[in-house]
């Protein structure tokens, strides 16, 4: 199992050399992520692995928050602290993790918050058909009929209505890894990622 966390940078294209063929390609900048600590089922009930991401100055993390990076052998402060379930034979507590982890062609998963449409109607949030725009049709982009009345006198939980789009965590899978820039902390995802620009995100290697 492999992680990191990141920044998605934003999106461009990348074109092969001998094909001439044109690339999608997602910009993460990812890493490098100290690790905080390495939780074992004796000790934890659980398989995981503490990283730390964006190093900041002592003034912006809590006084407990430092004291858990001190603790565990990581200097400096760090505004993000994300686990990793599963098991990581590599990881080392104090060591740091880096792109060069990832090779490219690796089959990987993304994850982070998705970007925010606010308030949507039916139609977009729930790709409802709008009704006839001709004849003096006043149901366009009305959500319908959203219950019976006598039977059951109610509308049933988790119907589909007007309400706030976006802003939750999405996982994208199936996605790969095209190249990777070592010195510069950079993977080049194939494909698109959730969220917006320097939105923070964590790849996993597909299990």
């Amino acid at each position: 199992m492999k992680g990191i966390v990141g920044r998605k940078l934003g999106m461009t294209q990348v074109f092969d050399d001998e094909s001439g063929v044109a690339t999608s390609v997602t910009v993460i900048e990812a890493g490098p992520c100290p690790v905080v600590a390495v939780r074992t089922p004796d000790a934890d009930g659980y398989e995981a692995v503490q990283l730390a991401y964006e190093q900041v100055a002592d003034r912006k993390v809590s006084k407990p928050e430092r004291g858990h990076l001190t603790k565990n052998g990581v200097d400096g402060a760090y505004r993000h602290l994300i686990e990793f379930r599963g098991h990581f034979s590599d990881a080392v507590q104090g060591e740091s993790v880096t792109v060069e982890i990832f090779q490219p062609g690796d089959k990987v998963k993304v994850a982070g918050i998705g970007i925010g449409k606010g308030f949507q109607g039916t139609i977009k949030r729930h790709r409802f058909h709008s009704g006839p725009k001709s004849h003096g049709s006043h149901n366009v982009r009305k959500p319908g009929s959203i219950g019976a009345s006598a039977t059951p006198s109610r509308v049933f939980k988790g119907q589909k209505m007007a309400g706030r789009m976006g802003g939750k965590r999405v996982t994208q899978v199936g996605l790969s890894i095209h190249s990777v820039d070592a010195e510069r902390n950079l993977l080049l995802v194939k494909g698109a990622v959730p969220g917006p620009k320097n939105g923070i995100v964590e790849i996993r290697e597909m299990s």
